[in-house]
């Protein structure tokens, strides 16, 4: 029988290695050159820290870790009889993968707050583990890529995690449109209709105007029941449009009876006029935008590709309250996570990595023998030494044979030494692409590679 793999589990090849490599170095560098300091948590978390923070559809999620020993000890014949899954697990599992770095993070900045300074700036690009149902692009083991800002509530956070999106998406050549909302707008919306209970519905439906239209939506809004006249004042919501600041001073006029809402507006006013002008790509206002409502308190934001039909590639936001679940109360963060897989996709469809990104060696040394190979060892070390990627084939096989592996791996030079070669104390360079030949001194070799 063939070996295989977990559904939802994934094998990475060399290339797809080197292309996964580049998006989390790109990452990792902006992160740092916005001072953000990497941290890691363990794979595996105490199921007391993980359980009752993601809802009862997340605590299904989690994958849960055997006890080691003999567990069934402790277990009474009623018990083992009882074929309750979720009570057996709960004795003799104690430990469980982490399902998102979030509640890891949070754990941590109690755990550790002696040793942090606040402002703390963390990032973190660590695999995580859902028992989902693996469906196309979505996976049981999948990698996140976040950024956080806790213990400070300046809005400047907001500002550079903007910018960071902007260029690592400029970096890439991607081209995407960074939405941004508030929760405090939407609570207001909610409030001047008179319909608070019914937030989740009212963005629900605004999402969808630009795929059904005007009276589907309000159609759909009174199906939830929410009276003629609600709908009725959310009718210059719905439709807004125009540049970012029409938006702002349409709805400021809407909220004008909304302390919160107004809240909001000016928080994404202080966001939008600091941003004016500092970005590559565009950054837009968008009402519908409502991510995890009832985690988020504050600005939100989504990232969207303009050139490929897939979901958001990142998304983040303001929460109030990240450490309060360990008891810590009145912790404010802000923070971003980038879809690493989805980045992925895009960036194949669009054929966006450099060359010097997927190509590993640079440089293959033939090997004629044995005399030969030791001169081109010598020749290897220095140029190793300057930098550059390079192996000599280890047997002396048919040329044909080590050409072909050349090409397998999409070596672009390859240097030949026979006995000409050895005695005038140079090598033939071949450049695989044109098919030219020259012959030069090891230094000069390395000039060329480079």
């Amino acid at each position: 029988m063939k070996p295989s793999i977990p559904k939802g589990t994934r094998d990475f090849s060399p290339l797809e290695m080197a292309k996964r490599n580049y998006i989390f170095n790109t990452i990792r560098d902006v992160y740092a050159l916005y001072g953000f300091q990497q941290i890691e948590t363990p794979a595996m978390e105490n199921l007391s820290t993980l359980m009752g923070k993601y809802g009862e559809e997340g605590d299904k999620l989690l994958f849960k870790i055997q006890n080691s020993g003999d567990f069934f000890r402790s277990l009474t014949d009623e018990e083992l009889l009882s074929r309750n899954a979720t009570k057996l697990a709960a004795k003799f599992c104690e430990k469980g993968l982490r399902y998102d770095l979030t509640v890891p993070f949070a754990r941590y900045v109690v755990q550790h707050r002696d040793e942090l300074t606040l402002p703390f700036k963390r990032y973190q690009i660590q695999p995580v583990w859902r028992a989902d149902r693996p469906q196309k692009g979505r996976y049981r083991e999948f990698y996140q890529c976040d950024a956080d800002v806790v213990g400070s509530d300046s809005l400047l956070n907001e500002v550079e995690l903007m910018q960071i999106v902007d260029t690592v998406f400029t970096r890439f050549g991607v081209r995407v449109c960074i939405k941004i909302n508030n929760r405090k707008i939407l609570t207001g919306i909610a409030e001047i209709i008179g319909q608070a209970d019914k937030i989740v519905d009212i963005t629900v439906a605004i999402d969808k105007l630009d795929k059904i239209g005007l009276d589907n939506v309000n159609q759909e809004l009174a199906a939830c029941g929410i009276p003629a006249e609600a709908i009725e004042r959310l009718q210059p919501i719905i439709l807004l449009s125009g540049t970012n600041d029409e938006k702002l001073q349409t709805m400021r006029q809407v909220l004008a009876g909304s302390e919160i809402g107004l809240k909001g507006i000016d928080e994404c006013q202080y966001i939008l006029d600091h941003l004016d002008g500092q970005l590559t790509n565009a950054i837009e206002l968008d009402l519908t935008l409502a991510r995890g409502l009832n985690y988020y308190t504050g600005a939100i934001f989504e990232v969207k590709a303009l050139d490929v039909e897939i979901g958001s590639i990142t998304g983040g936001g303001r929460y109030d309250n990240l450490t309060g679940i360990f008891g810590m109360p009145g912790i404010s963060g802000v923070g971003i996570s980038f879809g690493a897989d989805r980045i992925f996709d895009v960036l194949n469809t669009l054929d966006l990595y450099p060359r010097e990104a997927v190509t590993t060696t640079r440089l293959l040394f033939v090997n004629f023998g044995p005399q030969e190979a030791d001169f081109c060892m010598r020749v290897l070390r220095h140029v190793r030494q300057a930098g550059i990627r390079a192996e000599i084939y280890p047997d002396a096989a048919k040329m044909k044979k080590q050409m072909s592996y050349a090409n397998a791996k999409q070596i672009p030079f390859v240097a030949l030494v026979g006995e000409s070669e050895m005695a005038s104390g140079q090598v033939t360079l071949k450049n695989m692409e044109t098919g030219e030949q020259q012959v030069l001194t090891p230094e000069a070799l390395i000039d060329a590679v480079k």
